[in-house]
């Protein structure tokens, strides 16, 4: 029997559809069922390697992991990485295609669709049903033509239609009758129901609602579902989550760890793990704001955009603050563009990440880096300086050269990477992923005067997934999502 599928659309951003997307992903994989997650185009430096040597969205990553099945390129054929307010780097079926300014893109989209469209066949051969992910709004009509994200792909592909609307935000009855009146009427064709999520409080408060929606648009109910706290146990995707998260921050820990938030900042779920950590007080920087002097470790996480990150980092006078906290005796890491910066020089001759040029680092470490077009993708393993273990992932562009690297931070494979600084307070490295490793976590939580509480990071991923799922059959109509899909 071939595979059915169904579509997540939202009212709009940000309204829950990957954390849907996961949960349904989990609780079908529960009931027996292959299941395979696909989004056609996702915008997002948050970004996972693939088995098969690319990169898909993290989102899209984590319902791999939640259906139980490795992280493939065909789960996100498109993926857009913004590398400046008007342009990005353009991934398709995992490799670098090239960049593009966001008008540019709207005439390239529909060469892409053939692309989405097999990726989704491929995916549609290995699994019982696929549940896809639309794109930020689908009430934005302006982007209708050539659209391969959202009411673009759902009629070329054939997909009936899940709506999201967030109540959390206000005005969701608003926002879903409205859905249903500025969209095509072929496209809202294609609407078999709605879900509204993040409710909080007494159901039966918005059982009105609920009917009220469902007689205004015709479409049946899939559910109110209740917000789920525990959602922040799980790898974000977008970077709109760190000013959620920086409201949840916690106080008190032994070990406080300073993080500087730039404009293109990417891969920021490494510092999901040390979140967890009951010793650690995360405490992230944002501009305007001045690094803590208390501070154990400031940590420099990735960029899309390195050049113009550093740039930022000096208009917000971080260099100042990172300086100082270098002369009170206190360790800087920097993974992956973090890395690149704490060396003299960082160059772009060919233009990879913006314009050509080059700037001075931060100096905390010997080394310079180029940027090149090549990129690597790898899952690695191998061991710190300090004979810790570890597992993480590579992505990156651009080589490092200079005397520091003569202080490997780690070795893979017997591959030396990244470097460190003579007294080894100062240290970078192009692999990610490393503080999900309970082993390398709990070695940098002792070295900065602080304990790991014993958590399996990777484990308590799966457990969240698993309450997901629970609250998905607790609160939706499953049975009527399976029914309407096709």
């Amino acid at each position: 029997m071939a595979a059915r599928a169904i579509m997540f659309q939202g009212t709009g951003s940000d309204v829950g559809k990957s954390l849907i997307v996961a949960g349904l992903a989990r609780a079908l994989a529960n009931r027996g069922l292959s299941v395979r997650p696909f989004k056609p185009q996702n915008m997002s430096n948050n970004a996972a390697v693939t088995v098969d040597d690319g990169e898909i969205g993290r989102a899209q990553a984590l319902q791999a992991r939640a259906a139980r099945v490795p992280p493939s390129v065909h789960m996100n054929p498109v993926l857009l990485k913004p590398q400046s307010e008007t342009g990005a780097q353009i991934v398709v079926q995992g490799r670098v295609r090239g960049t593009a300014r966001a008008a540019d893109y709207q005439a390239l989209k529909a060469g892409l669709l053939a692309d989405v469209l097999d990726s989704f066949a491929r995916l549609k051969g290995e699994a019982d049903i696929v549940l896809v992910e639309g794109a930020g709004s689908a009430s934005e009509t302006n982007l209708r033509a050539n659209d391969i994200a959202n009411f673009g792909f759902a009629r070329a592909a054939g997909v009936p239609v899940a709506l999201i609307g967030d109540i959390d935000r206000g005005g969701v009855i608003a926002s879903l009758v409205g859905t249903k009146a500025v969209i095509d009427p072929d496209d809202a064709a294609l609407v078999r129901g709605f879900i509204v999520n993040r409710f909080r409080g007494d159901p039966a408060l918005f059982a009105d609602g609920m009917r009220e929606i469902a007689q205004r648009t015709g479409w049946t109910a899939f559910g109110l579902l209740p917000f789920f706290a525990d959602a922040r146990r799980l790898p974000a995707e977008d970077a709109l989550a760190l000013t959620h998260k920086d409201r949840r921050a916690r106080a008190g820990g032994r070990v406080k760890i300073a993080v500087p938030v730039l404009p293109h900042i990417s891969n920021f779920d490494d510092l999901d793990p040390l979140e967890a950590e009951p010793d650690v007080e995360l405490v992230r920087v944002w501009p305007g704001q001045a690094i803590p002097g208390d501070a154990a470790l400031v940590l420099l996480v990735g960029s899309k955009a390195t050049i113009a990150d550093l740039h930022a980092l000096r208009e917000a006078g971080f260099d100042i603050d990172i300086a100082a906290h270098r002369r009170r005796g206190g360790h800087v890491l920097g993974l992956c563009g973090g890395y690149q910066m704490l060396g003299r020089r960082l160059c772009d001759p060919d233009g990879i990440e913006g314009a050509p040029g080059e700037t001075e680092g931060l100096g905390l470490l010997d080394v310079e880096t180029r940027l090149t077009g090549e990129k690597t993708l790898a899952e690695v393993r191998g061991v710190t300086a300090d004979g810790v273990p570890f597992h993480g992932y590579e992505m990156h562009m651009g080589a490092t050269i200079g005397p520091d690297t003569a202080r490997p931070f780690l070795s893979i494979g017997g591959r030396e990477d990244g470097a460190m600084s003579g007294d080894g307070r100062a240290a970078g490295t192009y692999v990610h992923g490393l503080f999900a490793d309970d082993r390398q976590r709990a070695a940098w939580l002792e070295r900065l005067g602080g304990a790991a509480a014993g958590l399996d990071y990777e484990a308590g991923v799966d457990e969240t997934l698993d309450r997901l799922a629970a609250h998905m059959e607790t609160h939706l109509d499953i049975d009527g999502i399976i029914a309407n899909a096709r």
